[in-house]
């Protein structure tokens, strides 16, 4: 009996699909508690899974939300690629974006997991590495204009064969990159990992039989898939189109109009991207697997946020867009900075839906992840690189302010640092961080939340900066008459108390001791007239700082609602 006509007793099914979430929560915990780098074990800029033989998802630990859309995509093109060639104690090493991947950084671990002589199933890590060599510490040059300035690419390489290392792989990464003995560690954590993954599928099999498991796992997919299509033909039949703006690439601050076209149709929905620009000169480019990971989010969103993800909820999505587009892009084009693209292909589905579902979705967010690269000596003359995502402000829903501070959409359950590890761990002092309330946020019946303002003084003699931030310009998108958010921006003020420079993409600043570099993040959109904003509403915001009596009387009209 196939497993497509097996019957799982409802039982067996649930414990089979808690064994998968076990497996891969235990994954995450393995890969943060061995890894070398803080981007990992700190921020968790990482993300583990379990693919069926054919690569669809079944179970996903939280982590980030572009990696697991990836994950499909990515071991699909292993699959087709190893096709015949995979053993028994094959472990593979990819991190390239134009094979379903995100950049050169991210480097996807994946196990064909054997039972009985016979692959049932994946096990996948993806991890952010801090260097992969390239142009510039940490590999993301804001400007650069070709993949080959974004370091080392293994586009589907055998790092372990036989349960072995392979010496020749592990010596060409350690050749490459800036801090060999970080990666190295960190990709001995991913393989301990996907290790843990093959104990536990092993185990799974052993009790149950191939048959069952297989089947469960056609029933999970099956299952999510029917509660995605009824999700799906709730909402009204139509075309919504939505259209933004990326403030410039990298290499040009000319910005670049992109646009989507949602349709509903029953119980499917598709996303057209047609019409969006070529692929640009900067690294803001996203590639394929980016794209479709970007608009899986959304779905996810609507049709079931609080269920486990695979990839049954997105069988009714279809993602259409030329290729060699700015969401679509090929080799040779940049895509290091794919985040700062793909994030607006997730916005656009989201600004375009967000009328149909007003209670789960909000205004435009701060949207960037607003990721400073300090790099340089520490004071006993060894190398460091710093890399932290920060938080920001979300738009206001129907019924409630936005959310402030909270990771943008791109990165899903990760953290930036604490200070108590930027201090230990490198050559800064935080000096600030707190709400960006001087900054504000898009006013509305329900205001926009509000961004962060976190301050680092350099305490290296020898140290440099770069980053590249979206949402400098074009401000996160206000709904049903609520105003628009307020923008992102990098500042740098020298120790001599010098004038403030402000910055978006900016690919290299000299830094000395004593120089204080400022991230400043926006606050979110505001959804509704903000002269119906309730008096206590406002109050309240008096009383925490969010607002001055000024802005209460010049955003909603405080005083005369007072007054009458």
């Amino acid at each position: 009996m196939s497993p497509a006509t097996l019957c799982v007793d409802p039982v067996t099914q649930e414990i089979i699909e808690g064994k998968l979430m076990a497996t891969v929560d235990e994954m995450g915990i393995v890969m943060a508690r061995t890894s070398m780098s803080p981007v990992i074990y700190e921020v968790l800029d990482f993300a583990c899974g379990l693919l069926t033989a054919e690569g669809e998802l079944v179970a996903q630990m939280n982590g980030i939300t572009l990696f697991t859309g990836t994950f499909g995509v990515q071991v699909k093109a292993l699959i087709a690629k190893f096709a015949g060639n995979l053993f028994d104690g094959d472990i593979l090493l990819s991190n390239d974006p134009y094979a379903g991947g995100t950049h050169a950084c991210d480097f996807a671990i994946v196990k064909p997991l054997f039972a009985e002589g016979r692959i049932v199933a994946y096990a996948i890590n993806v991890a952010h590495y801090l260097d992969v060599g390239g142009s510039v510490p940490g590999s993301l040059a804001p400007n650069a204009t070709s993949v080959f300035q974004e370091g080392l690419r293994l586009p589907g390489v055998k790092v372990v064969r036989s349960d072995v290392f392979s010496d020749e792989i592990l010596n060409i990464i350690s050749e490459n990159v800036r801090l060999p003995e970080i990666a190295l560690g960190d990709l001995n954590a991913q393989v301990a990992t996907v290790r843990v993954a093959a104990r536990r599928m092993a185990e799974l099999s052993s009790k149950y039989g191939i048959t069952t498991v297989q089947a469960a796992f056609a029933n999970l997919l099956d299952t999510s898939e029917k509660r995605s299509r009824a999700a799906i033909s709730l909402l009204p039949d139509g075309c919504y189109e939505a259209t933004d703006i990326i403030d410039g690439d990298g290499v040009s601050a000319t910005p670049i109009v992109v646009t989507v076209a949602v349709t509903i149709a029953g119980d499917s929905i598709a996303a057209d991207f047609t019409g969006c620009p070529p692929a640009v000169a900067g690294p803001i480019n996203c590639a394929r697997g980016a794209l479709q990971s970007a608009v899986k989010t959304i779905i996810k969103a609507m049709v079931g946020p609080q269920a486990p993800s695979n990839e049954g909820w997105f069988r009714p999505l279809t993602v259409i867009a030329p290729s060699g587009t700015i969401f679509t892009a090929e080799k040779p084009s940049p895509t290091g900075w794919y985040y700062e693209g793909s994030v607006h292909a997730s916005e656009l589905v989201w600004k375009a839906l967000a009328p149909l579902m007003p209670s789960r979705f909000s205004a435009g967010s701060y949207s960037s992840l607003c990721v400073v690269y300090i790099s340089g000596t520490d004071k006993s003359g060894q190398p460091f690189i710093h890399i932290e995502p920060q938080h920001g402000g979300w738009g206001g829903s129907e019924h409630r302010d936005g959310a402030n501070a909270v990771i943008a959409l791109t990165d899903g359950d990760t953290y930036n640092y604490s200070v108590e590890v930027i201090e230990a761990r490198f050559p800064l002092r935080v000096k600030r961080y707190g709400f960006n309330v001087e900054g504000g946020a898009g006013a509305g019946r329900r205001r926009g939340g509000f961004g962060i303002v976190r301050e680092y003084e350099i305490l290296s003699k020898d140290a440099s900066a770069y980053g590249s931030f979206g949402r400098t310009s074009t401000l996160p998108w206000g709904m049903d008459g609520g105003g628009s958010g307020t923008a992102n921006v990098l500042q740098i003020t020298p120790a001599d108390q010098g004038e403030p420079q402000s910055y978006g993409r900016v690919a290299h600043i000299d830094l000395k001791s004593g120089d204080l570099l400022r991230v400043v993040t926006g606050g979110g959109g505001g959804w509704g007239d903000a002269q119906q904003r309730e008096p206590g509403l406002i109050e309240q915001d008096l009383q925490n700082g969010f607002l001055t009596e000024a802005e209460a009387s010049a955003l909603y009209g405080y005083e005369r609602r007072i007054a009458g």
